[in-house]
């Protein structure tokens, strides 16, 4: 256990250096932009306009996304109840964090991991240079910490569980 507690330490140190950096009104604002950026929509507008547009392999983008989505949630879901990490503003004395988070617990961001899920899957499927898209993803991760709501461990826990199912799942499809 003692691992675990120096674990939390180090984040909880990491933490306090991102929120407290990203405090200005006009970084707080974008931080929030970012975060809804990451709240699902994409997952079905993305597809659909690349679908209008005639882009090609949009069919199998399609189905990677919906299988792997699928994996991702249930995973994210049974992480997330099953281990009860806090969140910052309930473990941490005297916080209170930007905006309220839609679930309780913390580990591992779900935002995160749903924003690196679909960023992996665009990269597989069309094979362009993905650095952009990667710093989207990463960008939620840190409108996350800087919201208050997740340790930075949260974030990159959700961004190899993200970016892991889709390997796995455009591997099982033969994507």
């Amino acid at each position: 256990m003692k691992i675990l507690t120096r674990m939390h330490e180090v984040d909880a140190r990491l933490f306090f250096s991102v929120f407290q950096g990203g405090q200005r009104g006009w970084f707080r604002t974008l931080a929030k932009t970012l975060s809804r950026s990451a709240d699902g929509h994409l997952f079905v507008l993305l597809p659909l306009a690349l679908w209008v547009a005639q882009s090609p392999l949009v069919g199998e983008l399609s189905t990677l996304i919906c299988v792997a989505l699928v994996v991702e949630r249930c995973t994210y879901w049974l992480l997330k109840n099953g281990l009860k990490r806090r969140r910052p503003q309930e473990s941490l004395d005297n916080f209170r964090s930007v905006i309220t988070a839609s679930d309780r617990f913390s580990f591992p961001s779900g935002h995160t991991s749903a924003a690196f899920l679909l960023v992996t899957c665009l990269t597989l499927v069309y094979q362009e240079p993905a650095a952009s898209l990667y710093l989207w993803a990463s960008s939620i991760g840190l409108s996350r910490v800087v919201l208050g709501v997740h340790y930075p461990g949260d974030t990159v826990a959700g961004a190899v569980m993200g970016s892991a199912i889709a390997f796995a799942t455009a591997n099982f499809l033969g994507v």
